[in-house]
């Protein structure tokens, strides 16, 4: 008998190497195999990051790594959804302008506690110095769908292009360089959460990306996608990612088939492609669990919360 794997990314303590890779003039990817990744962009005047990482002691690590490349502020960070992993750093941004949508701010205040506890207790790594995070993280500016911010004569045109890994995804887009910065909306050979998905919605919302025509791209995570044919790749293998899965919890629930069921199905289907990507094995249990209640007619995500991760993970990975 197999032994139950260890729960989520518990046991994931490996440290990942950092990239810092330019993308265009003043366009940079920080990345780290597999792992969150953030952006960077310098315009004449000031910095905006694209995503906080997830403590104030790893932010400060990437500022850091801004600040060997220009002395211009950081003045903006980006938050391209409202995840603790992705949100809760912010507070090393002195005096930064903290940028969501709408719809991320709901979540932060409708789900963001429960968030916060629930990512921490899955992947302690990706939290490290957990006593610096002063708490969750709010913006200070909001916006329904669109805006652009002017760092000098630089525009970052910050969009809600529909909604997929979560209901209040954004992308930032450098016209003048075409790169864009996708959030995870994509992934690249890294398994998509989906654990906060709208499976219906998110293959459209690509499909939108994919007519920005970035000439360069950074994702959730993985590497940088550094030319259109990359950029293309990467949109189309989360496209695949998210529609393999989704199908095959529908054709479950459509039998009848218990959430059981449905994730030993999903695998069978998922493993062939996908089983080598980063954090496969931790976002099964989730992305199952989710696309079961949307094929279902849950059309809003159930919240997450610890309790609820580890009966889940004991239901179908134990």
């Amino acid at each position: 008998m197999m032994a139950p794997k260890e729960f989520a990314s518990t046991a994931d303590l490996g440290e990942k190497k950092v990239s810092f890779d330019q993308l265009g003039p003043g366009l940079y990817a920080y990345t780290a195999e597999g792992d969150p990744n953030s952006g960077v962009i310098v315009g004449d005047d000031s910095v905006m990051v694209v995503d906080a990482m997830a403590t104030p002691v790893m932010a400060e690590e990437l500022i850091a790594r801004v600040a060997k490349v220009t002395d211009k502020p950081i003045k903006y960070v980006l938050l391209t959804h409202y995840h603790a992993v992705r949100v809760l750093g912010a507070s090393a941004f002195k005096g930064a302008e903290i940028l969501s949508s709408d719809t991320a701010r709901g979540m932060i205040a409708e789900r963001g506690q429960q968030d916060m506890d629930s990512e921490i207790g899955r992947f302690p790594r990706l939290f490290r110095a957990v006593e610096s995070i002063p708490g969750l993280t709010w913006p200070t500016i909001t916006f329904p769908d669109q805006m652009s911010v002017w760092l000098g004569r630089r525009e970052v045109r910050i969009m809600h292009i529909g909604r997929g890994h979560t209901a209040g995804d954004v992308v930032a887009v450098v016209p003048d360089a075409g790169v864009v910065f996708s959030g995870d909306l994509v992934e690249y050979k890294s398994a998509c959460y989906c654990g906060d998905a709208h499976f219906t919605d998110w293959p459209a919302t690509l499909d939108n990306l994919a007519e920005l025509q970035a000439t360069a791209l950074v994702p959730g995570r993985g590497a940088a996608l550094m030319t259109p044919q990359m950029v293309a790749e990467g949109i189309e293998m989360t496209s695949d990612f998210i529609s393999t899965l989704y199908s095959s919890v529908q054709e479950s629930v459509a039998k009848g088939h218990s959430l059981k069921d449905a994730f030993d199905f999903a695998r069978l289907v998922m493993d062939k492609k996908f089983k080598t990507f980063a954090i496969y094995e931790h976002c099964l249990p989730f992305n199952v669990s989710r696309a079961y209640d949307e094929a279902r007619g849950i059309e809003w995500p159930l919240i997450w919360t610890a309790e609820r991760d580890r009966e889940l993970w004991a239901a179908l990975q134990g």
